[in-house]
């Protein structure tokens, strides 16, 4: 009798499908921001790196390009949201938007506050940050999603062009520092609570991220002939409207003492909230980049990838791996580290710093990439790790 064959049997694993070009993007800003935070914590708190002023044009620029991330951030929020429609239903995915921002909240709250901030558990301080807006907006998002995404796209840029018309109003009632205007929303002696992350416009930026998420299932080559002209706009449109300094900011640019200077002035545009023109300066190169990077990265860009599929692990990571460093510092120069372990008085965020404490930029730009080079290949694992599998609570990191 002829031999029969035996059904071989494969075993086929599934892979997440991600887009290149966002992780690598996503990646980049990551990085970013560990640069931020590290001045954060190893600066002079006491000189405003933004102020034309009072800084130094070096100091300027290294605040100045960490305003790419949280816009950057909540913008591809709302893009890997719409993207996730790919393999859920609008249900699942408004709740898992839920969800997740309920998470991220909780995490601001509890777990980025007093595990990497600020290492106790002393909440006369509460500052609600990043996290707390993203999760809010996330939220936000969970109940857009039914909405066709024409309605969301129009929702966001509206919300982005017009709250600058808000700008004038001045007003102590705490939903109104939660939705438009950073503020105290409780100042007693002993408890205070401080909104640095004001809702309005962050919720339309990741309203417009979930719309600009339908390009990424036209051919490559129609993405790129609209993200090119829309991101040349951006930045066209903020040049003119900064020039003309009337309105789309709270902060006029004005002459300074050299040309330089007022180039700084004319830069220096507002974060709390993000005003428009700060957005239109930040996303319109940041559509540029994912234009530039839309069919493959260069090599020199690749290392990015694994942090940019992973931005919540990273950023879970990051802040208390520097906290851990200026520790380490810290007891090396003065044999003791109580500042470290301290809440600080509002001016004086993330620690209270020791006396004499500030290191120039040389100092600071060595301890984030010593910070970037060690969370590198936990990223890489994490990366494979949700690669590999499906399971439900990888999806919240």
């Amino acid at each position: 009798m002829p031999a029969i064959a035996e059904p071989v049997v494969e075993s086929v694993v599934t892979k997440r499908v991600r887009i290149e070009s966002i992780d690598v993007v996503r990646g980049v800003i990551m990085i970013l921001m560990a640069l931020d935070h590290t001045r954060d914590f190893f600066g002079n708190s006491a000189v405003n790196p933004t102020d034309p002023a009072t800084t130094t044009i070096p100091l300027f620029f290294t605040r100045w390009i960490t305003h790419f991330c949280a816009p950057v951030f909540f913008l591809l929020t709302g893009t890997g949201a719409y993207l996730s429609l790919r393999k859920k239903s609008k249900r699942e995915l408004s709740w898992f938007l839920f969800t997740r921002g309920v998470w991220l909240i909780f995490l601001e709250l509890v777990v980025v506050r007093c595990f990497g901030w600020q290492f106790n558990f002393d909440y006369h301080l509460v500052l609600l940050n990043v996290l707390w807006a993203l999760g809010w907006a996330m939220i936000t998002l969970s109940v857009l999603v039914y909405l066709p995404a024409s309605v969301v796209a129009t929702f966001g840029l509206l919300m982005i062009a017009t709250h600058n018309l808000f700008d004038s109003v001045r007003s102590s009632n705490p939903i109104w520092s939660i939705l438009h205007s950073p503020n105290f929303i409780l100042n007693h002696p002993g408890h205070t609570v401080f909104v640095a992350y004001a809702l309005i416009p962050w919720i339309g930026v990741t309203a417009a991220g979930y719309a600009l998420g339908q390009i990424y299932g036209w051919p490559s080559e129609r993405r790129k002939a609209f993200l090119l002209p829309v991101g040349i706009g951006l930045c066209a449109a903020f040049f003119i409207l900064r020039g003309i300094n009337l309105y789309g900011d709270p902060l006029r640019w004005s002459t300074q003492r050299s040309a330089v200077f007022t180039v700084l002035s004319f830069l220096n545009t507002n974060k709390y909230p993000p005003s428009l023109l700060f957005l239109l300066m930040t996303l319109g190169p940041a559509l540029l980049f994912l234009w530039a990077v839309d069919v493959r990265a260069p090599q020199w860009l690749r290392p990015a990838l694994a942090i940019g599929k992973v931005p919540m692990f990273y950023y879970l990571l990051h802040i208390p791996l520097i906290h851990l460093v200026a520790i380490a510092v810290c007891y090396a120069r003065y044999g003791q580290v109580h500042w470290m372990f301290e809440s600080p008085s509002p001016g004086q965020f993330p620690v209270t710093p020791p006396p004499g404490w500030g290191y120039s930029l040389p100092i600071v730009y060595l301890l984030w990439a010593f910070v970037v080079v060690t969370l590198y290949p936990l990223c890489r694992w994490f990366a494979g790790l949700k690669q590999r599998r499906n399971d439900a609570w990888l999806s919240y990191f």
